[in-house]
């Protein structure tokens, strides 16, 4: 870090001056001014032989350091490379009067002397040269810092931590995940499932894939991924058995299993149709559960009428392992988002990844919606 360095710094310069280094010491940047502050109780003991009132003032002098000593860094690294104030001046279109109170600014907050001058040349002191070879590596790191950092939006890498509702994830997101890993293999995706929304910054995650008719208000930003709605399916089997009911009325004389996610409302059935809208309470389930593939699996096995995604219900459906029940209604719409915590300075592993998730998982709904309207 850049206070760690400054802090490195410091104890070559009063290394040299016969003062016990302080490295280990760690730094903070102040919120205010870009001061570098170091906690007094971590202050090393000094060697005996220094005052305590010159300890009072040179540690007065290091806490006035600020960010902006970079900038004088980077003129002293010129001076000493190529060893005239003029020759600095004129490689940065500036004058010798403001290099040389460049390279003073340092020795004044350093209260050391980092070159000797004379009428015809500039010499580098012991602690000048330990400070030179030091403020290139400063620098370089800091060079190092910030193309990382603006890296950061052009270049997918790092760890990409994604929440996702369970079914649609079975089903479709983790499909769009290895293909965007295939895409972008310097980014490693941790996955996460779960049926309720999390909080992100909370739990750390950078986008979270949800399905929902509107989303709560919050400070999150979402971007619409497709649309899924749920169509009313049982099996072949139970309905040679009960039957297969004309009207909504007559789901009331069937077992009608409910699907209790955060996403639909496990004691009614909100059903949709060029003829009409209809609400089905079923009454007395047999089965209930919170997850849309285990519904499916009791829906194939007999159990009773459910309501499944298009996206799960639609490879059953073509195999003939589930039959349509009153295939005219189905449930309202339903958005699947990508939801992510900032909308300025997003990282393009998450652009990226939500860019994935249109093109794939969007196409793939759409699919779906239409197969089911053929």
């Amino acid at each position: 870090m850049v206070e760690d360095s400054f802090g490195a710094l410091y104890a070559v310069v009063q290394a040299s001056r016969g003062i016990q280094s302080m490295e280990g010491v760690p730094f903070d940047l102040a919120g205010h001014e870009g001061i570098i502050v170091v906690p007094e109780g971590n202050i090393e003991r000094r060697s005996e032989r220094v005052a305590s009132d010159v300890i009072r003032s040179e540690w007065q002098v290091y806490r006035t350091i600020r960010m902006d000593k970079l900038s004088n860094m980077s003129v002293y690294i010129k001076v000493v490379e190529m060893g005239s104030f003029t020759a600095v001046a004129n490689h940065l279109d500036s004058t010798v009067g403001n290099v040389s109170r460049a390279v003073s600014a340092l020795e004044n907050v350093l209260d050391t002397r980092l070159l000797q001058r004379s009428t015809r040349r500039l010499s580098v002191t012991d602690a000048g040269r330990r400070f030179y070879e030091r403020c290139v590596k400063i620098l370089a790191d800091l060079e190092s810092a910030e193309a990382e950092a603006s890296n950061a939006a052009l270049q997918p890498r790092g760890t990409l931590r994604v929440h996702c509702v369970p079914g649609l994830a079975r089903q479709l997101v983790t499909g769009a995940v290895l293909e965007y890993r295939q895409a972008f293999p310097e980014v490693t995706v941790d996955l996460m499932l779960s049926q309720r929304m999390p909080n992100l910054l909370e739990d750390q995650l950078d986008v979270s894939i949800l399905i929902a008719r509107t989303l709560p208000d919050s400070a999150y930003v979402s971007q619409k991924i497709g649309v899924s709605h749920c169509v009313l399916v049982a099996s072949p089997e139970y309905l040679a058995r009960h039957g297969a009911p004309e009207t909504p009325e007559q789901l009331c004389d069937h077992q009608c299993l409910l699907l209790g996610t955060v996403d639909y409302v496990r004691d009614e059935w909100q059903l949709k149709s060029k003829a009409g809208d209809a609400t089905f309470i079923p009454s007395g389930p047999s089965f209930s559960v919170n997850d849309m593939d285990a519904m499916a699996v009791a829906i194939r096995e007999g159990a009773g009428i459910g309501l499944l995604a298009g996206f799960t219900a639609i490879d059953d459906l073509r195999a003939g392992r589930l039959v349509r029940v009153l295939p005219d209604y189905h449930t309202y719409e339903r958005n699947v988002y990508a939801v992510y915590t900032s909308r300025q300075f997003v990282d393009a592993k998450i652009t990226r990844f939500i860019d994935t998730l249109k093109t794939r998982v969007g196409a793939q709904l759409a699919s779906t919606a239409q197969a089911l309207i053929d």
